[in-house]
């Protein structure tokens, strides 16, 4: 399979998807998927799929694109409950047409999801299972963040599920496309949890470090409301951080920021993220030697070494 040909397709498919008489839930879904993004989840459905033996491209496109389109629903949406104005680098769906249509365009991609779906079958069932657990993660966030009891352990109850569940769901699609034994479909599923963990750390380390330019989207709104892993760190060191609760002039972020930065909430969770990637690596074993293997490994550790 050659995987730039692949995720080609997949894009096809998501915007032929989205095509809708209803202009502005046409328009806000192209702009949203025009926008691009890092594409991770299809391409972990289309190399699941090729390093297990699948061949038939066009077979395992329409999966890929439900699982991106799950994921482009949930920031749409993320982009209402967060405030956020930038995604990918341009200004979200949010902040062009407001929240009532930025709602409804999440709603629209989600429905597609179901249309891309119905020739799977039982597959269904795997996507559903992550869906749910998308949402239930979300709320778990929201809830954490509202009470300020966000710890260690509820973020990483909350990352598994908003999350690895979606990439555990990708690679064990792909695999479970192309035919797989049940020790290849489950060692996958190990290999995108265990990954999705990797991404997520990863990604709320950068919402700490990084500025909007470099992450494509609003930069701090996970700390400014007590999420993510500088949260996490600061609430298991004396106290949820709310950026709401500090008391700073000029810029109440600036203070929590140097706060967490001072500890080794960054250096750890970095340590954290590259042993799950190991950890995921080596799932992979129970794969034949090919490309495909090759560039999921490739895949995996890119993950760690991104800054945005």
């Amino acid at each position: 399979m050659d995987i730039t040909q692949a995720m080609q397709a997949v894009e096809s498919k998501m915007f032929a998807i989205v095509d809708s008489d209803v202009s502005v839930l046409r328009d806000a879904s192209h702009h949203i998927l025009s926008a691009g993004g890092k594409r991770i989840r299809p391409r972990l459905v289309m190399l699941s799929y090729a390093a297990t033996g699948g061949q038939d491209v066009s077979y395992a496109v329409p999966v890929a694109s439900a699982v991106e389109l799950v994921h482009t629903a949930s920031v749409v949406h993320d982009d209402i409950n967060d405030h956020g104005f930038v995604r990918r680098g341009r200004p979200s769906v949010n902040a062009i047409w407001g929240r009532t249509f930025a709602l409804l365009t999440g709603d629209f991609l989600f429905t597609k999801v179901y249309e891309l779906m119905a020739p799977y079958k039982d597959l269904n069932v795997v996507l559903a299972e992550a869906t749910i657990a998308l949402v239930e993660g979300e709320t778990l966030q929201a809830a954490a963040a509202k009470e300020g009891n966000l710890n260690w352990e509820t973020y990483y109850q909350i990352i598994a599920r908003k999350t690895a569940a979606l990439f555990k769901a990708g690679a064990r699609l792909g695999a479970g496309l192309a035919g797989a034994t049940h020790e290849q479909v489950e060692a996958l599923g190990r290999f995108g949890f265990y990954i999705g963990l990797a991404f997520q750390i990863i990604d709320d380390i950068l919402d700490l470090i990084a500025d909007s330019n470099q992450l494509g989207k609003t930069a701090g709104i996970d700390l400014a409301q007590g999420k993510g892993v500088g949260s996490a760190y600061a609430s298991s060191n004396g106290g949820a951080i709310v950026a709401e609760r500090v008391a700073v002039a000029d810029d109440p972020l600036a203070a929590i920021k140097q706060k967490i930065l001072e500890g080794d909430a960054i250096d750890t969770a970095r340590t954290q993220a590259k042993s799950l990637v190991e950890q995921a690596v080596s799932e992979l074993d129970v794969l034949p030697e090919s490309t495909a293997k090759q560039e999921l490994i490739e895949l995996a550790r890119l993950i760690v070494d991104r800054d945005h």
